[in-house]
């Protein structure tokens, strides 16, 4: 799945260039990311565990992709599939985007391993972790809201 969205981005990002330009680029990128994503994903998965949930969060979402981003280059670089400067920031947001999903979708328990859910009820749950991963930031400004309000005391009648 990764391979594929990731494909896709580089595809998009570098339609203007042609066929003959993107398709190196694309197909080194499949297959970088299949050889690589579960890696990765284990790398994330196990900073869940550590005892700072923030240092967490922040490897999950900063440190791994980074590493990721850079070896992406890399391998681009080495294959001389380098992607134009639109490109790399395209995928580059899209990563950080794709690492915020992941971190929310794993801290509600879902596409972990070891975790007692199968790959099929993950999938079953996706909406829920798609439609909570958009209202999240509802529900952070509603609360924040809410604790604003309550931290006002009304005024007393006379």
């Amino acid at each position: 799945m990764s391979a594929t969205a990731r494909s896709l981005v580089y595809l998009a990002a570098m339609a203007h260039t042609g066929l003959h330009s993107t398709l190196p680029v694309v197909v080194v990128e499949i297959g970088y990311v299949t050889l690589t994503a579960g890696v990765y994903a284990g790398m994330q998965q196990n900073a869940l565990r550590l005892r700072s949930r923030l240092l967490g969060n922040l490897i999950v979402v900063l440190g791994v992709p980074g590493l990721a981003q850079v070896m992406d280059w890399f391998i681009h670089h080495l294959t001389h599939t380098v992607a134009t400067g639109r490109t790399t920031l395209a995928v580059s947001l899209f990563a950080a985007l794709s690492a915020l999903f992941h971190l929310h979708v794993m801290r509600n328990g879902g596409f972990l391993t070891g975790q007692g859910h199968s790959l099929l009820d993950d999938f079953r749950r996706v909406p829920r972790f798609i439609a909570g991963f958009v209202l999240r930031p509802v529900d952070l400004i509603t609360a924040r809201i809410s604790r604003s309000t309550s931290a006002v005391e009304p005024e007393g009648t006379l």
